[in-house]
């Protein structure tokens, strides 16, 4: 297996047409290299169970009155 160094040296022996070809190339695998990991770290990540809170609170609720309401229980 090569060093970054050799690599590097190698593509410095190229032509302006092979390191331009090669720029392509290698863009195109990091493209697609971080968008599998941006993918696989979103399906890791918990979804949101909306149904889970399904019927938690009324369907119409003043949010500064129900605020008030919680606050009060807390100070009785």
């Amino acid at each position: 297996m090569s060093t970054y160094s050799e690599v590097l040296s190698q593509a410095q022996s190229l032509t302006p047409d092979e390191q331009q070809q090669l720029l392509e190339v290698l863009s195109a695998l990091m493209r697609d290299r971080l968008t599998t990991q941006t993918q696989g770290s979103s399906e890791r990540l918990p979804r949101k169970n909306l149904k889970r809170w399904r019927g938690f609170l009324p369907k119409r609720v003043d949010a500064l009155e129900f605020q008030l309401q919680l606050r009060a229980e807390w100070d009785d």
